[in-house]
């Protein structure tokens, strides 16, 4: 357990942080789930919405910093080539 006050306040910072990431990616992989069922029913429509929904949602969580920009544009980019077809 920690000692001093300072050490105290990073450890309630680390455990609110973990929480708030575990929320975001879990939505993400939440997304990705949905954008590949959508590809799989062939609904173009469902897909398009999925896609967008995803690549907002990486942008959101770069910008927070919970996932880093590379994983983000990667994403981004195989929605993009998803999208394209």
């Amino acid at each position: 357990m920690a000692n001093t006050t300072s050490a105290l306040k990073a450890a309630r910072q680390t455990e609110r942080n973990t929480a708030r990431n575990k929320a975001v990616k879990t939505r993400l992989k939440t997304l990705r789930k949905k954008l590949n069922t959508a590809v799989e029913a062939g609904d173009k429509d469902a897909v398009k919405t999925a896609g967008s929904a995803l690549a907002s949602a990486m942008d959101r969580a770069t910008k927070s910093g919970v996932v880093h920009r590379n994983a983000s544009a990667r994403t981004k980019s195989h929605v993009a080539k998803i999208l394209a077809k």
